[in-house]
C-alpha cells in the first residue's frame, strides 16, 4: 500500500480539478472520476484515496452541476451540462503534461480508465462509446482503455418518467455501441425516481446491452451511495455500509489491474463476469 499526495485546485483554463497519487516514484495507471450531480473534486475519498493507495493516479474534475460552483438554471450553459461534462473528461486527458507537472513523473498515459457515479457513470460511458439516442455526439476515446460505471442509468424513452423525459433528452443511452471494457456496479436497493416502469434492475441495463461490459456487481441492500462511495459521513448516504464499499474498493481495483477477481461474501453481493 502506497503513501498518496492530493493536491488540489489545479486549473486547467477553469477547469478546476484534484490530483490524487501514490508519492511513490514512477509512472502510475491514471483514473479520471466523473462525480454524480452536486458533487465536487472534494467528493468520493472512499474510492479515489483507496485507489490510489493501491497504485492509481486518480484526477478529479469539478463539472458545472457542483453545488460548489452554483450554476442557475437560466444560465444558457445548463442545457449543455451533459455535453460539458465530458468535454471536462476530454480536458484532462488533453492535459495530462500539465497534470504530470503537478506531481511530476505521475501519469501514465499509457494505462487510462474512467469512473463515474450515477451522472458521471453516463458521463464515462460516453468516453467508453456509449450514445445519447437521439443525438449525433460520438465522445468515445481510444486513449481510454477502462472504464467503471457505478450506478449507471438505464435505459431510456418509455422507461422514463414523464418529467424526466422533458427535462433529461439526453437520458436515453444507447449502449450497444460502448465496447471499451468496463465494469458495472449497482445496488439492488436502488430505485431512481427518474424511472416510471422499472425497478434497481434498471441500473443494469448497460450489463446487458453493451458488448464492452465485462462484469457486473450487484451489491444487496446498496441504494444509490452503494454503500457510502459519495464520501465519509455525508448526510445524502442513505445506506451506510463500509462493507458494501469495501467490496466495491476491491473489485474495481481487481478489474482496473486485470488481476483476479476477488472473492464476494454473498451475504454483501454478486459477481458476474463474461
Amino acid at each position: 500500500m502506497h503513501q498518496i499526495l492530493s493536491v488540489k485546485p489545479v486549473d486547467l483554463e477553469g477547469l478546476q480539478v484534484r490530483v490524487t497519487a501514490p508519492t511513490a516514484p514512477g509512472e502510475h495507471p491514471v483514473i479520471v472520476f466523473s462525480h454524480g450531480y452536486g458533487q465536487s473534486l472534494d467528493g468520493y475519498a472512499p474510492l479515489t484515496d483507496f485507489w490510489a493507495t493501491h497504485g492509481f493516479a486518480v484526477v478529479q474534475p469539478t463539472h458545472l452541476d457542483s453545488r460548489s460552483i452554483g450554476l442557475p438554471p437560466s444560465d444558457p450553459r445548463t442545457p449543455q451540462i451533459w455535453r460539458l461534462r465530458v468535454r471536462d473528461v476530454i480536458r484532462v486527458l488533453d492535459s495530462f503534461g500539465a497534470l504530470d507537472a503537478v506531481i511530476p513523473g505521475t501519469l501514465d498515459e499509457s494505462r487510462v480508465a474512467v469512473a463515474g457515479h450515477s451522472w458521471g457513470a453516463q458521463t464515462a460511458g460516453m468516453l467508453l462509446g456509449a450514445r445519447a439516442a437521439g443525438f449525433d455526439d460520438n465522445y468515445r476515446d481510444p486513449r481510454v482503455t477502462a472504464g467503471v460505471l457505478l450506478a449507471a442509468t438505464g435505459r431510456g424513452g418509455a422507461d422514463l418518467t414523464e418529467f424526466a423525459a422533458g427535462h433529461f433528452p439526453f437520458m436515453s443511452p444507447d449502449f450497444s455501441t460502448l465496447d471499451i471494457p468496463a465494469l458495472v456496479v449497482a445496488g439492488d436497493k436502488d430505485q431512481s425516481a427518474l424511472t416510471a416502469t422499472r425497478g434497481p434492475d434498471w441500473f443494469t441495463d448497460v450489463y446487458h446491452d453493451s458488448p464492452g461490459a465485462k462484469a457486473l456487481l450487484t451489491l444487496h441492500g446498496a441504494e444509490h451511495s452503494l454503500g457510502g462511495i459519495t464520501g465519509y459521513g455525508v448526510t445524502e448516504t442513505t445506506d451506510e455500509n463500509p462493507a458494501l464499499v469495501a467490496v466495491v474498493q476491491q473489485v474495481s481495483t481487481a478489474f482496473l489491474r486485470g488481476g483476479a477477481w476477488p472473492a464476494v461474501d454473498p451475504a454483501l453481493g454478486r459477481l458476474e463476469t463474461r
